[in-house]
């Protein structure tokens, strides 16, 4: 299972971040020993002083694909959910200073929230582009977006990924972050909607 990661998906994110507006789909890799294990704490990593949440939107690979047309992409996706990519912001300020790769601060172990469950296609009212999300932290709103504030939609990030590298049943994308990021501490409570939704909890240590 590939992780596939958008950066810059949501122009206020970007904004917030100092970043100028991507003119393709900008995207990274996290590998599968990323994923935090379902009822698992997350605990922060001891080489990090500033570890982020980013709540997502997730689209799960249904079917074999390379150099996939945007009006075929929705062939390839069967289901969404909702994640986080923690992201130790202090590394990738030190990284991103320097030319330097991003995966020592997106791709460390636990930094992949997978939802509970998967939703499929056909359960969604409006399709993806009419799906809204938040992300609570000890109860209260930090982060929310709606799909159709993306800059690239889903079918084009297929489509552009997929130009690059095969994607194969069971990879997942990450379809960026809206604004509204943040620092994580010892004791937090995480927990995201997908509509009123709960997709996950997840316990700061």
């Amino acid at each position: 299972m590939k992780i596939i990661c958008i950066g810059r998906n949501y122009a206020e994110h970007a904004a917030e971040l100092g970043n100028s507006l991507p003119n393709e789909p900008l995207f990274f890799l996290k590998p599968d020993s990323a994923v935090l294990a379902h009822r698992h704490p997350f605990y922060i990593p001891d080489w990090t002083n500033d570890v982020h949440y980013e709540v997502e939107l997730l689209v799960r690979i249904s079917k074999l694909g390379k150099a996939i047309a945007p009006e075929f992409a929705d062939r390839y996706y069967d289901a969404i959910s909702l994640g986080i990519d923690f992201t130790a912001r202090d590394i990738q300020a030190e990284v991103k200073s320097k030319g330097q790769p991003w995966e020592k601060a997106k791709a460390f172990d636990g930094s992949a929230v997978i939802g509970r469950q998967w939703i499929p296609l056909e359960e969604l009212k409006g399709g993806i582009q009419g799906q809204a999300f938040h992300l609570n932290r000890n109860g209260d709103v930090v982060q929310q977006g709606q799909a159709k504030d993306m800059i690239f939609d889903v079918n084009q990030i297929i489509a552009h990924v997929s130009r690059f590298m095969t994607l194969k049943l069971g990879d997942v994308i990450f379809t960026g972050t809206p604004s509204g990021v943040g620092p994580v501490q010892v004791g937090d409570v995480l927990e995201g909607f997908l509509g009123d939704r709960s997709m996950f909890r997840v316990s700061v240590h």
